[in-house]
């Protein structure tokens, strides 16, 4: 199993507006996609306890405490992106679908089938 330390963290922020993106200096389109809508900032709303930002490590393999996403509906071929289902976040049910958009891709160079996220 990977070690949490090897792998990349990602932050995540919530404007004054309520609306959440996620930080990517290296990111060059435009920054609307870097919005997390579509269930994603209810997953962070949660998964922040009320902060307006949120650091998550993330990876396509399993690592001690992950959390699970899991690749529902691929619409790379359509708008971009996929459905995932959060069924679980630290052990409590939570049943939470979510469209994660094209920037996905970008992270991972593919639309993982998995993503294995912990708060930092």
């Amino acid at each position: 199993m990977i070690s949490i330390t090897e792998l990349p963290a990602f932050k995540f922020y919530k404007e004054d507006t309520g609306r959440w993106y996620i930080d990517l200096p290296a990111w060059t389109g435009d920054k609307a996609a870097l919005e997390m809508v579509e269930g994603a900032d209810t997953m962070l709303d949660y998964v922040g306890e009320g902060a307006n930002e949120v650091t998550l490590t993330l990876a396509e393999e399993p690592f001690d405490g992950a959390n699970v996403l899991k690749l529902t509906q691929d619409l790379s071929q359509e708008i971009g992106g996929g459905i995932y289902f959060l069924e679980e976040y630290e052990g409590e049910s939570i049943n939470q679908q979510m469209w994660l958009c094209e920037v996905t891709e970008w992270v991972f160079g593919k639309l993982p089938a998995t993503i294995y996220f912990k708060k930092k």
